[in-house]
C-alpha cells in the first residue's frame, strides 16, 4: 500500500457567543438565546471540517480561501464554503474516508440535533452518513466554553486517493 493514498487533516475553530444572534451550527439553526459571532454565519462545525480537509490536501486554511477581509463572504452560509472545498478536494483527486467532529459547548445541548447535522452535511459532501461522526461535550463549567462565552470544535479527516 502506498502511504500517499491516504492523507489526514485536523481542524480547530472557536467563536464567541453573543446574546440575540442566530445560532448556526452543523448546517442548521438552533433556537438559543445566544449565537456565534463571525464574518460568515460562524458555523464552527463546517469551519473545522473545511480546515481539516484543507490541511489534509496541504491547501492552507479556510481563512486563505475565504478571507474575512472580503465582503463577499460577509454573513455567507458556510454550507456554500463547504461545497467549494469539496470541489477543490475533487480536483485534488481525493475522497473522504471518514470525518470525526467534536463540538465543545456548554449549552444548548446538541444531542437531539446531531442526526440532522449529519444528514445535511453528508449530503453536501456527497458521502454516506456513516462516514461522518459528530459528537458534543461540555467543559464541565470550566473556561470560556463553560461560562457560555464561546463554542469550539475539533475535527479530524482521513482522505484517500481516488
Amino acid at each position: 500500500m502506498n502511504k500517499e493514498n491516504y492523507r489526514i487533516g485536523h481542524g480547530y475553530d472557536v467563536h464567541r457567543l453573543e446574546s440575540g444572534r442566530r445560532f448556526i451550527i452543523g448546517g442548521i439553526e438552533i433556537d438559543h438565546n445566544k449565537g456565534a459571532v463571525g464574518h460568515s454565519d460562524a458555523d464552527v462545525v463546517i469551519h473545522v471540517i473545511c480546515d481539516s480537509i484543507l490541511g489534509a490536501i496541504s491547501e492552507d486554511d479556510i481563512g486563505k480561501h475565504f478571507p474575512d477581509t472580503d465582503n463577499k463572504y460577509k454573513g455567507i452560509d458556510s454550507k456554500k464554503l463547504l461545497s467549494k472545498i469539496m470541489m477543490l478536494l475533487k480536483e485534488k483527486n481525493y475522497i473522504i474516508n471518514n470525518i470525526d467532529v467534536t463540538i465543545l459547548l456548554e449549552r444548548p445541548k446538541l444531542r437531539n440535533h446531531i442526526n440532522k447535522m449529519i444528514e445535511i452535511l453528508s449530503e453536501i459532501m456527497n458521502i454516506n452518513k456513516n462516514k461522518l461522526s459528530i459528537k458534543a461535550t461540555t467543559t464541565e463549567g470550566l473556561g470560556f466554553i463553560g461560562r457560555e462565552e464561546g463554542v469550539a470544535a475539533h475535527c479530524i479527516t482521513l482522505l484517500k486517493k481516488k
